[in-house]
């Protein structure tokens, strides 16, 4: 009595039937946010364990998700907590290690530019980048395991590791000779290239894109011939790299080559105008994008995560 069964049941793993079912994932994810507002801006993505976190600039908190669950729940809270008052942006490494970086949370305030959780949520480190006037924005895992980020007030990239006596922040890249401050945000959205020898990394308020040679920090612009002002996040799959224009609510896609050296404008695409859109992340073959809630003056519900993000 049970071959048929057994038969039937072979059937549908051949055929796929019933392999969409199993595997269906919501095309929106609820984030919890406060009572009086929230606003949202980085996420980092954990493919192994099929993870998100998202990080909240009212108040700091960091919240995660499922990629199987519509509703994602606070993981750390904030207003305070490790001395975050606000978080930017945040990735995951291959251990599973949470870094957030904390945008101007310690400019003027004595208070941590960043921090990095175990993947239980246990502080490992909340640290001071050195210099003045850091802003925090992004944050890439490099070729050697190391996090890097990218400070939004002057062309620099900041490098943090535990080399085996602690954790530590230092200053890796100063670009200053090459890259023009200017007013607004600078560097921004970070990714590792295909061939993880470079870093390519957007300066928001000129719409450039610059290349940082991972070996020696070396930088150098990538002509692109786009309109790219307000870049944001960067996304890079394979050949492919998505840049979030946020308050130009515009997606642009390039093709980019494996060594970051150049890159070609293939499509711009107009986003959801209700929405401005701050970064995303790739997970389990969805891509998550940030809807921050930032041309709200006071947020108002629902705070979601859209794999949905053109108009």
């Amino acid at each position: 009595m049970k071959r048929p069964v057994l038969i039937a049941t072979t059937l549908l793993l051949l055929t796929g039937a019933g392999v969409a079912d199993a595997d269906a994932r919501p095309d929106r994810y609820q984030l919890p946010g406060d009572a009086g507002g929230s606003k949202f801006e980085g996420i980092g993505a954990d493919e192994r364990r099929g993870l998100f976190y998202v990080s909240e600039v009212t108040g700091g908190e960091i919240h995660r998700g499922s990629s199987g669950s519509a509703q994602a729940a606070e993981w750390l809270t904030g207003d305070g907590t490790d001395g975050r008052f606000t978080a930017r942006g945040i990735t995951v490494d291959a251990l599973g290690r949470v870094y957030v970086a904390g945008g101007p949370n310690g400019i003027g305030t004595g208070r941590p530019d960043l921090w990095v959780y175990s993947p239980d949520g246990v502080l490992l480190a909340a640290l001071r980048a050195p210099g003045a006037d850091v802003f925090l924005n992004d944050v890439a895992i490099g070729p050697d395991g190391a996090a890097y980020f990218t400070n939004s007030n002057d062309p620099q990239i900041y490098r943090v590791a535990d080399d085996g006596t602690g954790w530590t922040a230092t200053r890796w890249a100063d670009a200053s000779g090459v890259v023009e401050r200017q007013p607004g945000f600078n560097l921004g959205g970070i990714v590792l290239t295909a061939d993880r020898g470079a870093f390519v990394v957007a300066q928001g308020n000129t719409g450039k894109l610059w290349r940082f040679d991972a070996a020696t920090g070396a930088v150098s612009a990538i002509a692109t011939g786009a309109d790219l002002v307000n870049a944001d996040g960067l996304l890079r799959q394979g050949e492919t790299l998505t840049v979030v224009r946020n308050f130009s609510r515009m997606l642009a896609t390039l093709r980019l080559s494996a060594d970051g050296r150049s890159a070609t404008l293939v499509r711009q695409q107009a986003t959801d105008p209700t929405r401005v859109l701050t970064t995303a992340k790739a997970l389990r073959g969805q891509v998550l994008y940030v809807d921050s809630k930032f041309d709200e003056p006071t947020a108002t519900p629902p705070y979601e995560i859209v794999t949905e993000p053109v108009s």
